[in-house]
């Protein structure tokens, strides 16, 4: 692949929640490489997070399978707007919703404009996240931690709930887990555990609503290279990011794409519960 995230990489620092066009090297979310088969066709899909990184990669992937796509974002406007214009170019209907989503009320009303705007929802895609570096356990402040779970943990919960009335059996609901659910970065504790707590609750959903037709899964990212690290990790640290794994780097979120693909569409009718690591081949159990 050209433009690999190989470390070394240049040393670069964003404020929170960083931008993808300040990016060195840019990401590279299947914008000129992904191809579609129709294995999406008519679904209509939300994906939170969907303005940048995996979301980003995966909102190209589902329209050029054949899906609407709601993208649910913070605010980060720009990133959105460049997505919207990558699924409309595909021949897709995209709806964009800004918005808080640890606000349970506003998980609410994202699932009542995606029924507004495309009379029901097949797939909710679950991959907004949060993430801080810490040093010491003293430097977590109680808001972080809250802030964490709140924007990690609760919206799979607030949003799985409010769609379940217009859930069909074949509906997918798909969490973005991570390596660390297996292996906990020290420095990243409160996002490792709310990672651990999605791979968990994905666990449980499956079984719960699996008399329902409705498959819950996760994907585990190994380190992937989106405005979240610089924004997030400091200079020398994004600098080796992706060294430590037995590929050599970091990937690109077009890399994470197809497993997203895989679980929304109909050919992963018996899989459920299941959380499926692409980590560049550190283990995950």
């Amino acid at each position: 692949m050209a433009n690999e995230p190989t470390p070394p990489q240049p040393e670069q620092q964003q404020p929170m929640p960083g931008s993808t066009a300040a990016m060195d090297p840019r990401p590279d979310h299947g914008e000129e490489s992904y191809v579609g088969h129709g294995r999406l066709a008519g679904k209509k899909t939300i994906i939170t997070g969907g303005d940048s990184g995996i979301g980003r990669a995966v909102a190209i992937a589902f329209a050029r399978e054949g899906a609407d796509v709601l993208i649910a974002y913070l605010n980060e406007d720009e990133d959105a707007q460049d997505t919207a214009r990558l699924v409309e170019a595909a021949g897709r209907k995209a709806v964009l919703v800004p918005g808080d989503l640890s606000d349970p009320s506003h998980c609410r009303s994202v699932i009542a404009r995606a029924i507004e705007s495309f009379g029901g929802i097949d797939v909710i895609v679950s991959n907004a996240a949060h993430q801080a570096t810490f040093e010491k356990l003293e430097d977590v402040s109680d808001e972080e931690w809250r802030r964490t779970f709140q924007t990690n943990v609760d919206p799979l919960f607030y949003l799985t709930k409010a769609a379940l009335p217009h859930l069909k059996p074949g509906a997918s609901i798909i969490a973005t887990s991570s390596i660390n659910a297996d292996q906990p970065g020290p420095e990243l504790l409160p996002y490792a555990t709310t990672k651990g707590t999605i791979r968990d609750m994905v666990a449980g959903l499956g079984q719960l609503l699996a008399e329902r037709g409705i498959r819950v899964n996760a994907v585990a990212p190994g380190p992937v290279w989106t405005p979240l690290i610089p924004s997030t990790m400091p200079p020398e640290k994004v600098k080796n990011f992706g060294a430590n794994t037995p590929i050599g780097r970091a990937a690109q979120p077009k890399e994470l794409a197809p497993p997203y693909v895989m679980l929304a569409s109909d050919e992963a009718s018996y899989i459920l519960g299941a959380t499926i690591p692409v980590t560049g081949g550190r283990p995950f159990v």
